[in-house]
């Protein structure tokens, strides 16, 4: 009887993670195939608390996931206007639910400002496990990152 009802916890706990949407959205005539440099913005890393720097790093790791050379925000300036013409932003977003956990990354054009890709990483485990929760967002937000700028 105990194996059952653990089979049947482990069951429905893999029917709820799978329900969690994963997604990426690229504006309409975006040529992501022409930058070549990423710069994460505003990153809060020096302003984090120290047990958090650990999923900053991932988050890093998932945005170079995007096959793309990763700038650091204050060298910027040190690119020649060609270079920046190929310069997206990344910013990070983290929602954490109860529910799920939900990771965004966005990718805006330097020059323009205007957003070009949206990349979503959302897991869950039904709150029983938050940091399993955060590192399969992470997880899936390097998958929509990968699957959207290497195609």
């Amino acid at each position: 009887m105990k194996n059952y009802i653990f089979s049947f916890c482990i069951f429905l706990s893999l029917v709820w993670t799978s329900c969690t949407v994963s997604k990426s959205v690229v504006s309409q005539g975006a040529d992501l195939a022409k930058y070549k440099y990423v710069a994460v913005i505003d990153n809060g890393t020096y302003r984090m608390p120290p047990e958090l720097v650990q999923y900053q790093i991932q988050l890093y790791d998932a945005v170079e996931q995007s096959g793309l050379t990763m700038i650091g925000q204050y060298r910027i300036d040190d690119l020649t206007q060609g270079e920046q013409s190929s310069l997206l932003l990344a910013t990070f977003g983290v929602a954490i639910k109860q529910e799920e956990t939900v990771i965004t990354v966005n990718f805006i054009d330097f020059n323009t400002g205007r957003p070009l890709a949206s990349c979503q990483g959302a897991y869950t485990t039904l709150g029983i496990s938050p940091g399993s929760d955060i590192k399969g967002a992470l997880k899936r937000v390097g998958e929509q990152i990968s699957k959207t700028f290497n195609k």
